[in-house]
């Protein structure tokens, strides 16, 4: 495989993002996932046919998610696209933003259906199925039922996993201090750490250069996922200062 240009190189940064991983394998557990990772592992054991899997913004549900369609070879859905009588797919389906369906008697009709042929139905929403607003009685009922598994913000020690994985994967190498320093100042959440991780690597290749944290301040300086420290960078970008003068002896 081909080496990085070395310093001094430079070389045309194109817009290539590397896909994320779907297999199982390279998922990193920590006490915020490790719950659903092992729900997902079983579908034959869902109640009903059907699980939930709930949180916030960035915490890789449907990342998760994705991993589960594609070993199962299940079809994917988008909840506002969701309307008219959708039939579940051989084997299962999953349901990204399920929460914001088009339609709650589409909604009501896959979950029905589903339940009806045996085939497996993953929810994905922001919060379990028994808070989401539904004018339908019978989906509520439904919704109540479902099986729900929270996923959480990610822990510090997967936060680090995850962001020296993004840069292996691009064959970046960034010192320990620097990866560290970008944690301190990442927004926690593994998109974000997934976006870093690109935005430094095109930068890299078009300086030649390895990424220091002069590099990725002025790479994400002004980038929402990206908080100024209070720590001075000052050493990386200017000479230090000259030392004063020893007094003169009289």
């Amino acid at each position: 495989m081909a080496s990085r240009p070395g310093a001094g190189a430079r070389q045309l940064a194109l817009p290539l993002p590397l896909p994320l991983s779907c297999a199982r394998a390279d998922f990193l557990e920590d006490g915020s996932n490790a719950e659903a990772l092992a729900w997902l592992d079983r579908p034959e054991a869902w109640p009903g046919g059907r699980l939930a899997l709930f949180g916030p913004a960035g915490v890789g549900k449907t990342h998760i998610a994705r991993a589960t369609a594609a070993a199962r070879g299940w079809r994917w859905l988008e909840g506002p696209a969701l309307r008219g009588l959708a039939a579940p797919a051989p084997g299962g389906t999953v349901l990204d933003d399920a929460d914001a369906a088009a339609e709650e008697r589409a909604l009501l009709h896959l979950v029905n259906l589903s339940a009806e042929r045996g085939e497996g139905l993953l929810l994905i929403g922001r919060e379990a199925p028994a808070r989401w607003a539904v004018a339908l009685p019978d989906l509520a009922s439904r919704l109540r039922a479902t099986t729900a598994i929270g996923i959480g913000r990610p822990g510090d020690a997967l936060l680090a996993a995850l962001l020296a994985k993004h840069f292996a994967e691009r064959q970046l190498r960034v010192a320990p201090e620097v990866q560290a320093w970008l944690l301190q100042r990442l927004a926690r959440d593994a998109a974000t750490l997934a976006e870093a991780a690109a935005r430094l690597d095109r930068a890299a290749l078009a300086a030649g250069g390895a990424v220091t944290r002069a590099l990725a301040r002025a790479v994400l300086a002004g980038w929402e996922g990206f908080g100024e420290g209070g720590e001075d960078d000052r050493s990386e970008t200017a000479p230090a200062a000259p030392s004063p003068p020893e007094p003169a002896l009289l």
